[in-house]
């Protein structure tokens, strides 16, 4: 697991600076601060539709 810290940015918990870490796990990114343990996850992405059904094709 790759974790990456975010320069700069902030807790909206605990206020502190140069805090936050950047992982990804199960596919989906998540950001926690070290300080506090505060979480924010990136929310699932919705399924995508199914492809277009090709009802015929019209040759003239």
């Amino acid at each position: 697991m790759k974790k990456r810290f975010i320069a700069g940015a902030t807790c909206p918990e605990c206020k502190a600076q140069d805090s936050m870490m950047l992982y990804e796990e199960k596919g989906r990114e998540i950001v926690r601060c070290v300080e506090c343990d505060y979480q924010m996850k990136e929310p699932k992405a919705p399924e995508a539709s199914a492809p277009d059904q090709v009802i015929g094709i019209f040759k003239p």
